[in-house]
């Protein structure tokens, strides 16, 4: 049941439950904490040890409990923008403590370790939960990456969120639509939308269509590629800051600094984030298949199942490479991919890790036996 609106002592207008994607799933996961006097409450803005929550007595300051702290295993743990939250005032004015976060129904996650350490629960970081879509915003003023579309992708699916992939900058004078063939090249099944956010063409629709009242999205791509400026046109005047990009390689500058969620004048719910320099693939082994869904087709009609599509006789996968029905970029970036999301469940799950070191033990000590045997004791 929609609860109303009510007035805040200042004369505006509180927004209620409803208003920012309150329905009955989440009364139901809030129940838990129905008797503890803590109040729902969504996250607004996420900053390195303060959030901010809406819920029915407006905006507020919000620091996590002692125990919420101590519990969490990472980042990943802690409030993100999007979470809902159970939350009780303090008597610090207009600041209070969130006590616990209610299971996320998505999230858009991403790994922030050193690429070349293995990877743990620290390194994983949540950018945006609770979202229904994911708009991949890429420029066509030179970011138009492929590979960085592909990674993109991989995550978004893997946590549970439909992607839509944004061309911007479409009011350029480019192939529009052979940069819509190019992506289409990459994602297959995936909703492409051309429009220009500094024109505001295509705007309206893309709202309408992925911004319906009480519906979550989160825009997403690197800096340069025009998102603040369309989180501007969707709000019909400038909230966020814009910049130009350089000249000489189409990249533009960090203008937004963390993510918040904007409550939008129709009723949809837009996440804006910052520019994103890497993307790790960090959890992102489920998303890899439903982003390259065209590979793992052809590879249903390898002779083996395990087929590990290099030398083995009957690979699908091999045919379609040497009669050039898969680009050869498109495959080498899907292993690269699979070895990446490999390579994070090894490094976080400690069976795995036992399983991996068992295996190369085995190898050295057969490499060992087998030069013992071609060189003798005095190699």
């Amino acid at each position: 049941m929609e609860q109303p609106h009510t007035v805040d002592p200042t004369g505006g207008t509180v927004p209620s439950l409803v208003d920012l994607g309150w329905d009955p799933g989440w009364a139901s996961a809030f129940r838990p904490h129905g008797g503890t006097g803590w109040a729902p409450a969504r996250v607004l803005a996420a900053h390195r040890d303060a959030w901010v929550v809406a819920g029915l007595d407006g905006d507020r300051d919000a620091v996590v409990s002692g125990r919420l702290r101590h519990e969490a295993l990472g980042p990943a743990d802690l409030p993100a923008v999007g979470d809902w939250v159970a939350a009780a005032g303090t008597r610090t004015a207009g600041t209070c403590v969130i006590h616990a976060v209610l299971p996320r129904r998505t999230a858009f996650r991403r790994g922030t370790g050193d690429d070349d350490a293995a990877p743990s629960l620290a390194d994983e970081q949540v950018l945006a939960a609770n979202v229904d879509t994911a708009l991949v915003m890429t420029g066509l003023d030179g970011d138009f990456n492929l590979r960085r579309l592909e990674r993109y992708l991989a995550v978004a699916w893997n946590g549970g969120v439909t992607p839509v992939i944004v061309l911007n900058k479409a009011d350029l004078d480019v192939d529009v639509d052979g940069f819509r063939v190019a992506a289409q090249a990459v994602a297959p099944g995936v909703e492409i939308r051309p429009l220009s956010a500094l024109a505001g063409t295509g705007v309206d629709d893309l709202a309408t269509d992925h911004l319906a009242p009480g519906s979550t999205a989160v825009v997403l791509g690197s800096s340069g590629v025009g998102k603040s400026t369309l989180v501007n046109a969707l709000l019909g005047h400038d909230r966020q800051r814009t910049g130009a990009v350089r000249e000489d390689d189409a990249r533009g500058r960090h203008t937004t600094t963390h993510r918040e969620l904007i409550r939008l004048p129709d009723g949809g719910l837009l996440i804006d984030t910052p520019g994103l320099r890497s993307l790790g693939v960090a959890g992102a082994g489920d998303g890899i298949g439903s982003a390259f869904a065209d590979i793992e087709a052809l590879a249903e009609g390898c002779r083996f199942r395990d087929c590990r599509h290099e030398t083995e006789p009957g690979c699908a996968v091999l045919a379609a490479l040497a009669d050039g029905r898969l680009d050869k970029d498109r495959f080498e970036s899907h292993r690269k991919l699979e070895r990446e999301a490999a390579y994070v469940a090894r490094a976080s799950d400690p069976l795995a890790r036992a399983a991996e070191r068992r295996r190369w033990r085995a190898i050295t000590a057969s490499v060992a036996v087998q030069m013992r045997h071609k060189y003798g004791d005095d190699r």
